[in-house]
């Protein structure tokens, strides 16, 4: 699994070091030029023409910041911001791997790891595209492993937070895994609580004093781009619904779309807390079926849950997805999707809807018991299962 996952990684960092990139790539590197003027705090109340608004959480500035000293030793930039992403995608591999392990046989264990390394959607918006959102998907599968598997309420709070400090996107998961560590007993809660805690003071604590509105309008608010090219918006549109109600969508009923996940996550956080993994899958995935904008990056969230929940979910998911992904890239312009593409994203939203409901049923069939002072999680498949000589189960 280690081989396929750094054959992963070398994949998309040969990719970043000989393409180009989209307009992030020139984007990314504007913000870095200009947090290594103003610093990773004061950026978000500067004016910045040229470049669209700075809507990423503090960690992201203090990243930018690096890459942006590495850049001036003579170092490609635009190898350097799709850097994070790929080596992202080459620890969730692992992850995905250990996590599929301990649920399921060694066989779909490979299969979900591999096919993360090789995901073509991954490797085309880690490689090629670049952002965070990789990255913040990585950190918040592996709070709930390390909250759920590993025992590690403290380290996980930490994770859970670093997922949220690089991409806001997790924020949707964040109250799931506190249900889930309540539900484990106090102390896992109280120790959860103090990593979770500890990071944000520590990443958001300085700019929360210092330019708390900036903050606030830039990330805690920003809805995602306006385009319509994918999802509810797209069908709206195609239906002929109502400008209002379109414009209601893109607006205020954003909000109540998040909430709509997040109160998802935290009902089957409650219902079945041992299935924490699956549910910070669910939920991320959630988000991206529900959501009101549209970029091709955007579906990376659900990329590697997909393979949590399922070896032909995420295999089916990935591969459509993958090829919206590419012919995005190889048009005019990946913010402007052509008839094919939207006609593959619609398929692929349909995708996803079916893996969806087919995640939470394996999550609603586990057992509702769990045992006292533990979150361990137990098998989602409704196959009977046997003992594994090293106590996991198999199938």
């Amino acid at each position: 699994m280690l081989v396929a996952a750094a054959v992963g990684l070398i994949t998309r960092m040969v990719i970043a070091a000989n393409m180009p990139g989209p307009a992030d790539v020139r984007i990314f590197h504007g913000f870095a030029k200009a947090i290594a003027r103003y610093g990773p705090i004061r950026i978000y109340e500067q004016p910045l023409p040229g470049l669209p608004v700075y809507n990423h959480p503090p960690l992201a500035g203090w990243m930018l910041l690096g890459l942006n000293e590495l850049s001036e030793l003579g170092i490609s930039f635009g190898t350097l911001i799709r850097s994070p992403a790929s080596i992202a995608d080459f620890f969730c591999a692992l992850v995905v791997f250990e996590i599929v392990r301990r649920r399921s046989s060694v066989r779909a264990a490979v299969a979900c790891g591999i096919g993360v390394a090789f995901s073509p959607l991954l490797i085309a918006t880690s490689g090629y595209h670049g952002n965070t959102d990789a990255v913040a998907v990585t950190f918040a599968l592996a709070a709930a492993h390390l909250l759920a598997d590993r025992k590690s309420p403290l380290v996980a709070g930490v994770v859970a937070a670093l997922s949220i400090s690089v991409k806001f996107v997790p924020i949707v998961v964040i109250p799931a895994l506190f249900v889930v560590a309540m539900r484990a007993g106090r102390p896992v809660l109280v120790r959860f609580t103090a990593g979770f805690t500890a990071l944000i003071a520590l990443v958001w604590g300085p700019v929360l004093v210092t330019v708390p509105q900036n903050l606030k309008e830039n990330v805690l608010e920003y809805a995602g781009g306006s385009y319509g090219f994918w999802g509810l918006v797209r069908f709206a549109d195609a239906l002929g619904l109502p400008d209002y109600l379109i414009a209601f969508m893109r607006g205020e009923g954003h909000f109540l779309f998040v909430l709509i996940c997040v109160a998802a996550g935290v009902w089957l956080a409650w219902l079945r807390p041992a299935q924490c993994v699956a549910v910070v899958a669910v939920t991320l995935s959630l988000l991206l079926l529900l959501s009101t904008a549209s970029a091709l990056q955007y579906l990376t969230w659900a990329a590697a849950a997909m393979f949590v929940i399922g070896v032909w979910e995420g295999v089916a998911y990935n591969l459509l997805l993958g090829l919206v992904a590419y012919l995005g890239y190889h048009g005019r312009s990946a913010v402007r999707w052509s008839e094919t593409v939207l006609h593959f994203g619609e398929a692929g939203w349909f995708v996803l809807a079916a893996a969806l409901l087919s995640g939470i049923r394996k999550i609603l069939a586990a057992p509702a018991a769990v045992p006292p002072q533990s979150c361990a999680e137990r098998p989602l498949a409704e196959v009977p299962r046997t003992p594994h000589p090293t106590g996991s189960a198999v199938n």
